[in-house]
């Protein structure tokens, strides 16, 4: 067993924080150095591994892990940048939407489709992640059902399932906020 997986099964068993301190030590510098290559920004990337070793520990109990330490971290790291990178287009984008092709939206027209990105952002990113990567794959990539079967691996019927789950949840997620987005949709688009 591997020096660092043994301190995280002391962290994991035994609460323990100097384990867990010796690792975020350890980690913190190359993990960053690896974030950057997702991201150019430096303080996003110190925020992101930050936060990585944040969700460690706090789901340190939960944590099941079949292959190393190590590779759970770098793969962690990867995905919050990819999630990061992901959040960081959508807001460019509706930026750009706003700016370019609606002046016409008032101060609180531009604070409430704001508002409202904030709220649809908080429901997707409760989505469990294959469900969350398929649906944005499908609707805000733009790609078909086929193409997101390849590129996941999936069947085209598991893409179908997992595209309604998606809607079923945000639906149920929304449900309260469905009357403003209609209106600004119908508004605007």
């Amino acid at each position: 067993m591997d020096y660092y997986d043994e301190l995280f099964r002391m962290v994991a068993a035994k609460d323990d924080e100097s384990a867990f301190r010796t690792l975020f030590y350890q980690f913190f510098t190359p993990l960053c150095a690896y974030a950057m290559r997702y991201i150019p920004n430096r303080e996003d990337c110190e925020d992101i591994v930050q936060e990585t070793f944040l969700k460690l520990w706090k789901n340190r109990k939960a944590l099941d892990f079949s292959h190393s330490f190590r590779s759970f971290l770098v793969t962690s790291v990867k995905n919050a940048c990819i999630d990061f990178q992901r959040r960081q287009d959508s807001e460019s984008a509706s930026r750009k939407w706003l700016v370019n092709g609606h002046t016409d939206a008032s101060g609180e027209d531009l604070y409430a489709i704001a508002e409202l990105e904030q709220i649809l952002n908080a429901a997707l990113a409760g989505l469990p992640k294959n469900i969350r990567i398929t649906f944005e794959m499908s609707r805000f990539d733009g790609k078909s059902y086929t193409e997101i079967a390849e590129t996941q691996q999936l069947s085209v019927k598991t893409v179908e399932a997992y595209i309604a789950k998606a809607l079923k949840m945000l639906r149920r997620e929304l449900k309260d906020f469905l009357p403003i987005l209609l209106f600004y949709l119908y508004e605007y688009f």
